[in-house]
């Protein structure tokens, strides 16, 4: 574990300081909310300030609820690559990816290794990690969008809002009496301050927490590419160096073995030099019995007058 930088509780930690910023965030709320009701829902003549807050509102938790989850799912990653490297480390019986989880990064990481290894297919981690990154970049897409065009929408409500107020200025000047006019202007100022206000506050706080969740995915995919240079390449990867010198120890072992087999080739050479002589002494022995077997049947003939 300590070959890796890994932060193993990253999004947890992030999930947790959403949780008591948000709570302050409420706190605050309820304690100005005679304020927050003057600015927002006193004396407004239209629903025009209703609909840009509760847009950008809306366009806020969409994109906040996209960011738990999605750090939810990087903690469960996490927890995964934590459990990947203390089974790897385990020197009694190393087993990776027990209690990991099939669809982990990490386990798919790792049998993808497995499988380029036992097919013979040169393993290349600048392309896992790209395929990788790319993958995930789509995770953050739409967070991305919302915290790109959330202050955006702020704009567009003070610009919409200030639109409102110089209609209401253009009646005030056409009628010096008319007070819809400066009612009209007053309320347009309102929309704007508000829509403006909303728009700064979620853009602040989703902003943060958008960039702790590229954090948390740096951090995740980092400690992937950590353990497959540090643990998995050198067990699957092969590389030029160790084939050369694996050959060389091959070649070696094969001149060694060459050497056996002609000192074995001499000593039969040997052996059959010898079997020749104790063939040609056997030939001759038989021959030599031959000639006494017939001396003896010789004798047996004139001593017992047998005829031929």
């Amino acid at each position: 574990m300590e070959f890796i930088n890994f932060r193993r509780h990253f999004s947890q930690n992030t999930l947790l300081r959403m949780v008591i910023i948000g709570a302050i965030i409420a706190a605050v709320i309820f304690w100005k909310q005679e304020i927050i009701r003057t600015i927002y829902l006193k004396d407004q003549l239209t629903d025009l300030g209703l609909v840009i807050n509760g847009a950008i509102l809306t366009l806020f938790l969409v994109g906040m609820l996209k960011m738990i989850l999605t750090l939810l799912s990087y903690s469960r990653e996490e927890a995964a690559v934590n459990r990947f490297i203390k089974n790897f480390e385990n020197k009694k019986k190393p087993e990776p990816l027990k209690s990991v989880y099939k669809n982990s990064m990490i386990s798919r990481r790792y049998r993808t290794l497995a499988h380029l290894h036992d097919t013979n297919t040169v393993i290349s981690q600048g392309a896992l990690a790209s395929t990788l990154l790319a993958s995930e970049s789509t995770r953050t897409s739409l967070p991305k969008f919302i915290n790109n065009t959330l202050i955006l929408t702020g704009v567009f409500g003070t610009i919409v809002s200030l639109s409102m107020a110089l209609l209401g200025a253009s009646d005030l000047l056409e009628n010096s009496v008319n007070v819809g006019g400066m009612g009209m202007v007053i309320h347009g100022m309102s929309t704007a301050l508000s829509t403006t206000i909303t728009a700064i506050i979620c853009y602040l706080y989703f902003g943060y927490f958008y960039l702790k969740l590229t954090d948390a995915q740096t951090n995740l995919i980092s400690a992937i590419e950590q353990i497959t240079t540090t643990y998995l390449l050198p067990k699957y990867q092969i590389q030029t160096d160790s084939v050369l010198y694996e050959f060389t120890g091959l070649i070696r072992s094969l001149q060694t073995l060459v050497k056996q087999m002609e000192v074995s080739q001499q000593g039969m050479g040997k052996v059959e030099d010898q079997l020749e002589k104790t063939v040609e002494s056997y030939h001759d022995k038989i021959e030599s019995l031959s000639l006494d077997m017939n001396t003896i049947i010789q004798i047996l003939r004139t001593g017992f007058r047998l005829k031929d």
